[in-house]
């Protein structure tokens, strides 16, 4: 398993300074949340991490490979892939369809929509695995416009998976979902612990408490705390920067 190293990165947009001396260490097979208000500067640093947006300064570490001046596709190529938020989603293409893309990208193959499906054989078996892990293989053939929004998430998530990736970065999976598809995805999550490392963003505390190995939490740029989900629950500067606001507590 790959772990994730991150050292004093920093993202600035003229004044405004969003990400600020940020490090991190996420372990071979943790599964990290980094939790925050609004504004703190977390899809920036995960922007960061999967190499969308080039950092001022600092470091990002894969398995013990320095990543930090490479491009995503690169990035992608080593086993770092990024979900949620910013995806590449066909809606007129079947769930199948656009999961076996992203097994294009990753084998270069010659893949055509349109061909027999037999003649792409590998990519849609790649492409059906990827989805069972999500679970939507029973989905497979519906376009992606007729998903539910649940279902959606799903999507991005075997898409994710269909890259083959050692650390899947997050963004907000349970953005819009609730009830029992929150339930449902969280327990399909803990499924990939400890075979996969994970960084997830997530406002959803339960979710994050349930799933964490350790939190981080960011604000205004900086990592105030980390350490274990209930440590980090239990402390005041914390519960006063971000806890106590979520849930209408006392700090």
């Amino acid at each position: 398993m790959t772990g994730l190293t991150v050292r004093n990165l920093n993202k600035s947009f003229g004044a405004l300074k969003v990400t600020d001396d940020v490090s991190l260490e996420v372990a071979p097979g943790e599964l990290h949340a980094i939790i925050g208000p609004n504004g703190a500067g977390k899809t920036t640093l995960i922007s960061q991490l999967s190499g969308q947006l080039a950092s001022d300064s600092g470091t990002v570490n894969l398995g013990g490979r320095d990543i930090t001046r490479m491009p995503m596709p690169g990035r992608v190529r080593l086993g770092l892939a990024r979900s949620f938020q910013i995806t590449s989603v066909l809606p007129g293409f079947t769930a199948l369809e656009n999961v076996a893309l992203a097994v294009q990208a990753r084998k270069g193959s010659s893949f055509r929509f349109f061909a027999p499906v037999a003649t792409e054989a590998a990519l849609n078996d790649a492409a059906m695995r990827a989805l069972a892990e999500a679970g939507l293989d029973d989905r497979a053939h519906v376009l992606a416009r007729s998903l539910s929004h649940g279902e959606h998430r799903r999507l991005e998530l075997a898409i994710a998976l269909a890259t083959d990736p050692k650390v899947l970065l997050l963004d907000e999976p349970l953005a819009g979902v609730g009830g029992e598809d929150a339930d449902a995805f969280v327990d399909r999550l803990r499924r990939f612990k400890g075979r996969l490392t994970m960084v997830l963003i997530e406002h959803d505390m339960d979710a994050v408490f349930k799933l964490a190995d350790r939190v981080s939490v960011l604000v205004y740029g900086q990592i105030i705390a980390s350490g274990a989900p209930e440590d980090v629950r239990n402390d005041p500067a914390v519960r006063a920067a971000y806890l106590g606001d979520e849930h209408g507590e006392a700090a």
